[in-house]
């Protein structure tokens, strides 16, 4: 009896064992047969890896290519020969210009300077017989505006000066300032300043010309600072358009002007708020003095 039962029972696992072993093995054959393949393709792979590096033949890439051949014609390259540059780096600069336009420009623009001057003498001839006024004799009122508006248009040209000398120190250059400059901005430029020096040499030199127009050269110099203020103005467009050799005629009309409008400014400040002190150029020196002896003269009487 117990004898057939342990019979059963191992008939029984034996039932259950087969179908599952029949059902893995084909998994793991198709396993076995890929780690085969596997290990076949690699050392292959890995063979031919080793052969190719002992014989040196890895092809190399093509950026290692281009630039091995952009070195090679740079080194071969002759700085002295008319052959193009051949590089994505080279700018291009625009060609020189004519000396004409850079030499020429900057004489015929003093050349207009000084027929402006020559014209003027031409139309409006020196005439001592003109008005005559005085401005010791002008009320309180006006004697202290004029004075006043002659320092302020000073003061004006002194933030000028300033205002110079700040932009040369950023730019470095007045070529380099007129460079950066838009041409809007250069337009707003010119109208400003033309009005500024029209207005201020207006002002200042109507009665500096009235006061002394019996000195022929003193009539000059209201006229030449206008005309070198004009000149200026004009050689900044040169400066921006033509050639920086301009800037030599901007430095002539800033010393013309600057020195007129200084000797006005002198002038008249001096009539105005010295009345005592007697110069040369006084149209009623001859008076003033024989006043001052005259008076001197009654002093001592006392």
């Amino acid at each position: 009896m117990r004898s057939a039962i342990a019979g059963a029972l191992v008939a029984l696992w034996i039932g259950l064992a087969l179908p599952a072993a029949a059902q893995q093995g084909p998994a793991a054959g198709e396993l076995h047969s890929d780690a085969d393949a596997h290990g076949a393709t690699a050392p292959a792979g890995l063979s031919d890896a080793n052969a190719s590096l002992e014989s040196g033949e890895l092809a190399p890439s093509s950026d290692s290519a281009n630039a091995g051949s952009e070195e090679g014609d740079q080194q071969n390259f002759d700085f002295f020969s008319d052959a193009p540059v051949q590089s994505a780096e080279v700018i291009e600069l625009p060609p020189e210009k004519s000396r004409w336009l850079t030499i020429g420009g900057p004489i015929a623009l003093l050349a207009l300077f000084f027929g402006m001057l020559v014209q003027i003498w031409w139309l409006v001839p020196f005439d001592s017989h003109s008005i005559d006024l005085n401005l010791r004799n002008l009320p309180p009122a006006a004697k202290r505006g004029i004075a006043m508006a002659v320092g302020m248009f000073g003061v004006a040209f002194c933030f000028g000066a300033a205002e110079i000398w700040y932009q040369l120190r950023i730019h470095g250059s007045a070529e380099a300032y007129f460079a950066q400059m838009s041409l809007g901005k250069l337009i707003a430029f010119t109208h400003a300043h033309l009005f500024g020096f029209t207005t201020s040499f207006f002002i200042v030199g109507i009665p500096f010309s009235l006061q002394f127009n019996q000195i022929k050269t003193y009539q000059w110099v209201f006229p030449a600072g206008l005309a070198a203020s004009l000149t200026d103005v004009m050689s900044w467009w040169g400066i921006k358009f033509v050639s920086p050799n301009f800037e030599w005629v901007s430095m002539f009309c800033g010393i013309i002007f600057s020195s007129t409008y200084l000797w006005m400014l002198v002038g008249l400040l001096r009539v105005l708020l010295f009345p005592d002190v007697i110069w040369a150029s006084d149209k009623d020196r001859a008076e003033r003095i024989a006043a001052r002896k005259a008076l001197k003269h009654r002093e001592g009487d006392y």
